[in-house]
């Protein structure tokens, strides 16, 4: 597993896991939830930029999470386009993006030890109606760190075969889910060997 955490003394990385965590969550829900237009949308995008900066992480870091995600805005923003209306494909674009963004700086700016601590707390309660809390934890946070993993590795995909000259096209997918499906192997017998599996 890739760790995403980046040493830092800013306000972002200063507060606690648990107040952190709650945070963002309420900002992806806002995010999610509210009904945006295409201005109230940007401006949501603008703000997660701007915890980017008050997190003091510097905007290499904010451009290359953005660049990360340019595929998948391409894919998601095209196919919108199309089939619903230019609007649509703005605000859903700029609405993943933004929640893409949040997560990254959550994993960015926290522990990942910090993060399970609080996630094993705040899920507690669960296992009295019989939920693994230890599997639910665990799962959440590899969720968010796998998805820049992931994406990096669609960026290797990319530069290779930039290397060699050839399109990228569909032939891309089967070398990046080799990749990934390795990797997750290898995290598996990595949490195994530490009785976590």
């Amino acid at each position: 597993m890739i760790q995403q955490y980046r040493e830092g003394t800013s306000v972002v990385h200063r507060m606690g896991a648990g107040p952190k965590l709650v945070l963002l969550a309420a900002l992806a829900l806002l995010l999610s939830a509210y009904p945006h237009d295409a201005g109230s949308v940007a401006v949501a995008l603008v703000g997660v930029c701007g915890l980017f900066l008050l997190a003091r992480v510097g905007l290499r870091t904010l451009g290359g999470e953005i660049w990360r995600l340019r595929w998948l805005v391409l894919v998601l923003g095209t196919a919108l386009w199309f089939f619903a209306s230019p609007l649509t494909a703005w605000i859903s674009a700029a609405r993943v993006i933004a929640l893409v963004l949040l997560a990254s700086l959550l994993t960015i700016t926290t522990r990942m030890g910090d993060l399970l601590a609080v996630l094993y707390r705040g899920l507690g309660p669960l296992r009295r109606v019989g939920v693994d809390v230890d599997a639910v934890a665990m799962t959440l946070s590899l969720t968010l760190t796998m998805i820049p993993v992931v994406a990096s590795f669609a960026d290797a995909v990319r530069d290779a075969h930039r290397a060699r000259g050839v399109a990228l096209g569909v032939r891309g997918v089967v070398p990046l889910m080799v990749r990934t499906l390795r990797h997750a192997d290898e995290v598996g017998d990595a949490l195994a060997a530490r009785g976590l599996a």
